[in-house]
Formats: C-alpha cells, structure tokens, sequence
C-alpha cells in the first residue's frame, strides 16, 4: 500500500498506508486524520476535502477535471497546487505523496 503523508495546518504530520482504488480522501477518512471533513463523502460536491499538494507532487498527479476545478472555487484560499482529494485516486505511483490541509474547510 502506498504511503501518504498528510500534514494538518499546525503542521502535525500522518504517515499511513492506503490501499490502492481508495481516494486520497478515503484514506484520510479511514484513518481519522483531523482536516479532511468529506461532507458530501467524495461527490465532488463541496470543497471540504481540499488540500495543497506538496510542490513536487503537482506535475505528478492527473490533472483536474472541470468540476473539481468548479468546486475549488469554494474552498478556503485555494492555490494554484490546490486538490480535491476526493478526486485522486490513489495508486502505486502515488507512494510519498505529501498534502497540507488548509486552516479550515468551507
């Protein structure tokens, strides 16, 4: 399984395995990391699931669809490396992958 790192606004860091077919969101939610609210559970039909992807990940992921990119425009102060997790898929090639979690979901 491949291992995530996600990293909580205060700077608290969760290293976890999650299995490969579950969304980078799932993986947050299964193993209860603070920050991911996931109110619509993985639509793509609100923005509580937004993080910044770390700088070396961006070029790395597939890009956004037009509706990730619509529901990024609620999120709190979202950025050019700013992601739904809901829409990343995880897979082998995901192992390391690092996300930061906003101050607060919108």
């Amino acid at each position: 399984m491949p291992k995530i790192t996600y990293i909580e606004h205060n700077g608290t860091e969760h290293v976890v395995d999650v299995a490969e077919g579950l969304t980078v969101m799932e993986g947050a939610v299964t193993n209860n990391i603070p920050g991911i609210d996931a109110d619509c559970g993985g639509a793509c039909a609100c923005s509580t699931c937004h993080v910044y992807v770390d700088p070396t990940w961006v070029d790395r992921l597939p890009p956004r669809e037009d509706m990730e990119s619509d529901m990024l425009d609620f999120a709190f102060e979202p950025k050019s490396n700013s992601r739904l997790t809901c829409q990343i898929k995880v897979t082998a090639e995901l192992e390391g992958l690092v996300v930061t979690m906003p101050e607060k979901q919108i």
